[in-house]
């Protein structure tokens, strides 16, 4: 079988390990800002076990994020993949979502361009590259977001080499800028590489659409864990064989792509997380109902990380709790706190209809409007 068949009849298959995926990445990053935030700057020894584990699972909490959003978004948008391009609803949700995201980034952090914009950037290069695909169905849509996503990791070789202080593009408005190569606390989620992982999330989840026979079956997720451990483990030597064969064609070419293996780790710790969790679906799956707490924290991120940003940085009031704990808390204190906000969200999200319906006299005008500026209503 082709994998990249075009699928015309309508994928049905529930794939619950992509929300599950969702709500392991959002309570990370609550339990990871928190601890960064707080804890004493005293404690953090490289040398501690548990420090040095607890700082590199924080290192793939974002990759996750970022790669599992283009996953689902490219997955279900291939359900209306034989639409025309501007009648497709996930087309018409796509672009509201960016400006969501783009607005919520700017009103959470206006000074800086992070994690929210950089999710919008890669939506809105989903939009186009699928676009540019049913237009020219030569080549496989997969293909196409595995190219973006080479091409943003690679072109960070030249974006690291530019100097600290350098505001690239140089003659361009300061928030572009900021999604290139501002100053590090502006250019917190840049473009280049981050919108990588959003680009390998598309691909994959373009392949599980065209693949979606296979996605439940053991040994698909058995190749998925493969191609994870060989990224993780082997990275390095598979990018160092590559700089290699480039110098024997061309001397002169003096960006080594062995630079960028950190990246490509972590890609293939996202798609070992991934597999597990295919696993996991597989078997214990039909034990969590599209109603789960725990799938309804996956599917709630964006209110969590507005909520977020607010109760520990103060967003919007000015008044965050890293006025109260900044660097201030040792294991004991951190571990209780973490414990504690994760919690409040959790508990959040349970009670979320609720609020909702509470506060519908506010929401639901706003919805209703954005629905129909963008002809989805």
């Amino acid at each position: 079988m082709n994998i990249t068949q075009e699928i015309k009849a309508p994928v049905k298959v529930r794939l619950r390990f992509i929300d599950m995926a969702r709500s392991i990445a959002i309570l990370l990053m609550l339990e990871g800002h928190f601890v960064d935030d707080s804890l004493l700057l005293s404690v953090r020894d490289p040398e501690n076990i548990i420090y040095s584990t607890w700082f590199y699972i924080r290192g793939f909490t974002a990759p996750v994020f970022l790669t599992v959003t283009g996953l689902i978004f490219v997955y279900l948008l291939l359900k209306n993949r034989e639409e025309a391009y501007f009648k497709n609803i996930r087309i018409k949700k796509g672009f509201k979502r960016v400006v969501e995201l783009f607005f919520w980034g700017y009103m959470v952090q206006y000074y800086s361009f992070h994690v929210l914009e950089c999710i919008a950037a890669g939506i809105l290069s989903i939009l186009i590259i699928f676009g540019i695909y049913k237009l020219v169905k030569v080549i496989p849509l997969w293909i196409y977001f595995f190219t973006a996503g080479i091409l943003m990791f690679s072109f960070y070789l030249y974006m690291r080499e530019l100097p600290k202080d350098l505001r690239w593009p140089v003659n361009a408005w300061g928030y572009i800028q900021n999604a290139f190569h501002g100053p590090n606390n502006k250019a917190i989620f840049p473009i280049v590489p981050w919108m990588g992982y959003t680009m390998f999330g598309a691909m994959f989840g373009a392949l599980l659409h065209d693949m979606h026979k296979h996605v439940q079956k053991l040994y698909f997720s058995f190749i998925v864990l493969l191609v994870g451990v060989t990224l993780l483990f082997f990275g390095k030597e598979l990018l160092a064989g590559i700089d290699d064969v480039i110098n024997s064609f061309i001397p002169s070419f003096k960006y080594n792509f062995v630079a960028l293996d950190w990246l490509y780790e972590r890609v293939g710790m996202v798609f070992i997380i991934l597999s597990n969790l295919m696993v996991v679906d597989k078997y214990l799956g039909h034990r969590l109902n599209d109603n789960s707490l725990f799938l309804k924290v996956g599917q709630n991120t964006l209110t969590i990380y507005i909520i977020h940003m607010s109760i520990l940085y103060g967003s919007f009031t000015g008044l965050g709790l890293n006025d109260l704990f900044h660097k201030n808390l040792g294991p004991i204190g951190v571990t209780i706190g973490a414990i504690l906000f994760i919690t409040f969200f959790v508990l959040l999200i349970k009670y979320l209809d609720i609020i909702k319906a509470k506060l519908g006299f506010i929401l639901r005008p706003i919805k209703k409007f954005f629905d129909k500026l963008f002809r989805v209503a």
